[in-house]
């Protein structure tokens, strides 16, 4: 039945989205906590596990659709699910190359520049992806609006960031290859706020049939 595997689906997805949250927590931990076990993890474990989830519902997605040739919402919401397991890889992407800047920044003595802090911004980024992710399941057109917003809060902080990171590299030029990770690592949780945008605008979709897409940056 057509509901049955929309939920198997939704489930999917779920537990896709908890799969990536943890490798970016896990790469921001690392990071924090200088451990480069951890960090090797989310590139080595990790990132298998992400390219089968993004297959698997490739082809769950696709098979549904052959089986049952669904219309309206449910074709909507089934189409989502494909596009928002597209962003989810790309998500645990993020979460390996932010891995792979914080081994190398956690094999080097440790610097610290004012005005930049790896913590908030992640947690700002990882805060719109579990708020996309519980709009999703809620169906909550009001949250993912919400985080839709929040975008603009985390490109200022990141650009404050390389502001600062880049005043740093004027005053010590031999810390250039450091800040250059540590502005990796700005640019890679500030998309993945981009990406938890893009999920919510395909739940504004998925529930109301309405494009929002480039609207926020108006």
């Amino acid at each position: 039945m057509l509901t049955n595997r929309i939920q198997e689906l939704k489930k999917e997805i779920i537990e896709f989205a908890t799969h990536v949250e943890n490798m970016i927590n896990k790469s921001i931990n690392g990071l924090i906590k200088r451990d480069i076990s951890l960090l090797n993890k989310v590139i080595v474990n990790d990132e298998p596990v992400t390219n089968k989830f993004e297959l698997k519902i490739d082809a769950h997605c696709t098979n549904v659709i052959a089986q049952y040739q669904p219309t309206a919402s449910d074709l909507r919401t089934i189409l989502m699910i494909f596009k928002i397991g597209n962003d989810l890889e790309r998500l645990g992407d993020e979460a390996v190359n932010i891995s792979k800047s914080a081994l190398f920044l956690v094999e080097r003595p440790h610097i610290k520049i004012e005005g930049v802090d790896i913590s908030r911004l992640a947690e700002e980024s990882l805060s719109m992806l579990k708020d996309s992710i519980s709009s999703f399941v809620n169906k909550n057109v009001q949250l993912a609006n919400d985080v839709c917003l929040r975008d603009n809060i985390v490109d200022d902080y990141r650009d404050k960031s390389l502001k600062n990171l880049i005043n740093y590299i004027r005053q010590y030029p031999s810390s250039v290859e450091q800040i250059q990770h540590v502005i990796t690592i700005c640019r890679k949780l500030e998309r993945v706020a981009d990406l938890s945008t893009n999920i919510c605008e395909d739940i504004i979709f998925m529930v109301e049939g309405k494009v929002i897409k480039h609207a926020f940056n108006q």
